[in-house]
């Protein structure tokens, strides 16, 4: 006989509850718009999540204005100011082989 559960899941652990707690789910597809544009993007990026940052933001707002889950500062949830979004996107390759704005030289980026 196995010690696990009737589901394969262990017997003796207490279960652990969510970070953030109980949230609402979006029954009325009241963000289906901005889940569906993040689900793409991840797709079409190779499930790099870094590339739809953006889209996350953009649903987690959404959810946030609908009251689909408690307000908080964007900051909190891991998004900072936008030029720090900006200079990750670049260390991704995103502006590989372009020319920098400020020099008017074209430099490649290792």
């Amino acid at each position: 006989m196995s010690a696990g559960g009737a589901f394969g899941g262990n017997r003796g652990a207490r279960p652990v509850p969510p970070e953030k707690g109980v949230f609402p789910l979006d029954h009325l597809h009241e963000c289906d718009l901005e889940k569906k544009e993040y689900i793409s993007c991840l797709k079409s990026s190779g499930y790099q999540s870094e590339r739809c940052r953006h889209f996350s933001k953009k649903y987690l707002e959404c959810r946030m204005e609908r009251n689909l889950m408690a307000k908080q500062d964007m900051s909190e949830l891991g998004f900072g100011k936008e030029s720090g979004t900006e200079l990750s996107e670049e260390r991704n390759g995103k502006n590989d082989n372009q020319a920098s704005p400020a020099s008017g030289n074209k430099t490649i980026l290792a």
